[in-house]
């Protein structure tokens, strides 16, 4: 028997504010907006949220990768990102950068906040450092030395 055919979309990530969220994801880590869909009581149940639903999906892409912002206005969101990395589920996006401290400045200025206790490394070794963007997402940033 054949297998299916899996072929990759997208994945969603809930947020507060989708203004900050796409200066982060956009301006920060250089994601363009895409599609934009306003989701109301339509979906109902299959959104898996209770309460009458009125959501903006935000869909940005970059270099293949997309990414589905999520921003509810009704009912609101609730809940936090994963601050472990052993917690079940989605722990971080990571990205490769050629400049670890300009890329941490320049994701700050955008909204980002460093998480300094996940520094790992040196110019001769991988350097690893973790932020969050602005509802606390993990973003990894890795550099391989030259």
């Amino acid at each position: 028997m054949a297998h299916p055919t899996y072929n990759p979309s997208h994945f969603g990530i809930c947020v507060s504010d989708l203004d900050r969220s796409l200066r982060f994801w956009c301006d920060g880590l250089g994601f363009e907006k895409a599609e934009t869909f306003e989701v109301g009581p339509e979906f109902g149940a299959s959104l898996e949220v209770e309460g009458e639903v009125k959501v903006t999906s935000q869909f940005i892409r970059r270099e293949g990768m997309a990414i589905e912002l999520l921003a509810y206005e009704s009912p609101g969101v609730i809940g936090a990102p994963s601050t472990r990395r052993n917690q079940l589920g989605l722990t971080h996006v990571s990205f490769v950068v050629d400049d670890l401290e300009a890329a941490e400045k320049h994701l700050v200025e955008c909204g980002g906040t460093v998480l300094e206790h996940t520094r790992f490394g040196d110019p001769t070794t991988v350097q690893i450092i973790f932020l969050t963007d602005p509802d606390g997402t993990r973003v990894e940033l890795l550099r391989y030395p030259e």
